[in-house]
């Protein structure tokens, strides 16, 4: 009897996560990267528990509605400007009168300007790079394993000495299709606390201005322990299920006000737990820093329309704060105008950008994170003393970074290369080998 007690529990706990799932995917897939929507419930929710519940877009009220079993209907809406959003703690109506004062869209044509912050690009392909091994990596990377095993790569860019040497699309998408970032977007979280570090609206080292956390042991985290998820909260990243992480996302209304409900499990930068929650309360504390006259474009006005992201969305949670764990969605180009920021130490086309030593703080890792591997929301490729012989891609240099996402999306930063990658995909069952694109690309170099 417990067993089938604990079995209608988890189905009325797992369910509403499917459908919500299902029916934010599909939204964004469709409204925000303007795909088909079979494709999208083929591809994306063709596999795992997905598969189980029906989806509907309805290109009248801009929305997706994912339901199982005619029960647990969870529905997202896109907004202009916002991208879509799951209709969760507040009703449809609510959410739809909120009030935004979004970026508006740069009036240039990127493509009368040269790369990289336009999409005129050069054929011409330095001369010590040898094309031939250059094709076969790219080859490669696009070639499916087998045929119970897919990569789906979908967008493939190297820009080497901030020349586009190689770039790929897969059937269906190309130059401007948004993709899904998913975690990446913690590394634009980065760029947001890195702007607000230099206009001195965040301090680092400071206790984290989470007013809910003043008068308990809590009031000790700084923003820097937040930064590389070393908090001491005690949180659940589990995305198979019932979780912390997605009773955040699929569930709730205020994922960086539910977050910073965790308690303390560990005194701050004794131990590292990679966290989306974490990221969400920085989130937050964004917002809480920028206000909300100006919060909703500072994201655009402040890095994406200074640099080329002409084509990048992050969406908001019901609250109104941006799912910074996340929620983006970016063509491969801006994602590798992103790489190329902090290739050149935060700084574009002589303006800086980020302050100065942000890139550098942000590879470098916390005393907590004792295996090196995580900066401040970028992955490391080197462990806590830069051994090179402790390296998550071996055959990476030691001092490659990457924003890393559900699925294989990657963004890699090899600066002693010179060198920007990113691949974006539908890699489900996370099989796509990085370190080997990575490796033949280098090897192209001579």
């Amino acid at each position: 009897a417990s067993v089938t007690i604990y079995a209608v529990y988890y189905i009325y706990q797992a369910v509403p996560i499917i459908t919500a799932y299902g029916a934010k995917n599909l939204c964004s897939c469709v409204f925000v990267a303007g795909r088909n929507p079979e494709a999208v419930i083929a591809e994306e929710l063709g596999t795992s528990l997905s598969k189980l519940a029906d989806y509907q877009i309805n290109t009248t009220d801009s929305s997706a509605t994912g339901t199982l079993l005619g029960l647990f209907s969870r529905k997202a809406i896109y907004r202009q400007g916002l991208g879509c959003t799951l209709v969760n703690g507040v009703d449809e109506k609510t959410l739809r009168d909120q009030p935004f004062n979004v970026a508006k869209p740069i009036a240039l044509d990127q493509d009368t300007i040269d790369w990289p912050s336009g999409n005129r690009t050069s054929e011409k392909i330095p001369v010590n790079i040898d094309t031939s091994l250059l094709k076969t990596a790219v080859k490669n990377a696009f070639t499916e394993p087998g045929p119970d095993s897919h990569f789906r790569t979908r967008a493939l860019i190297v820009v080497y000495r901030d020349t586009i040497i190689a770039e790929k699309y897969a059937d269906g998408f190309n130059a401007s299709t948004p993709l899904m970032g998913w975690s990446m977007t913690k590394s634009l979280t980065n760029a947001f606390v890195g702007i607000l570090t230099g206009q001195n609206k965040l301090q680092l080292n400071a206790p984290a201005p989470v007013e809910a956390w003043q008068n308990d042991e809590r009031k000790n985290i700084t923003l820097n322990d937040l930064m590389h998820a070393s908090s001491g909260l005690d949180w659940n990243e589990f995305y198979g299920g019932p979780s912390d992480a997605t009773s955040m996302l699929f569930k709730l209304a205020d994922a960086g006000g539910y977050a910073a409900t965790s308690k303390s499990k560990h005194a701050p930068n004794t131990e590292f737990y990679y966290s989306s929650g974490t990221t969400n309360i920085i989130s937050k504390i964004i917002r809480n820093a920028i206000g909300d006259k100006d919060y909703h474009s500072f994201p655009y006005r402040e890095l994406f329309h200074k640099i080329g992201m002409e084509h990048t969305t992050i969406e908001p949670d019901p609250s109104g704060t941006f799912v910074g764990s996340s929620y983006s969605y970016a063509p491969a180009r801006d994602w590798a105008r992103f790489g190329l920021l902090y290739l050149h130490d935060g700084v574009w086309r002589d303006e800086r950008i980020l302050p100065e030593g942000w890139v550098t703080y942000t590879s470098m890792p916390a005393p907590a994170a004792l295996r090196g591997e995580y900066g401040a929301q970028w992955w490391l490729n080197h462990g806590a003393e830069k051994n090179t012989n402790d390296r998550t891609y071996p055959d990476v240099p030691n001092d490659s970074f990457q924003c890393e996402g559900f699925e294989g999306q990657y963004v890699f930063v090899i600066p002693s290369k010179e060198l920007v990658v990113v691949r974006l995909g539908l890699s489900q069952q996370e099989n796509f080998d990085m370190n080997k694109l990575v490796r033949e690309v280098i090897a192209s170099i001579k």
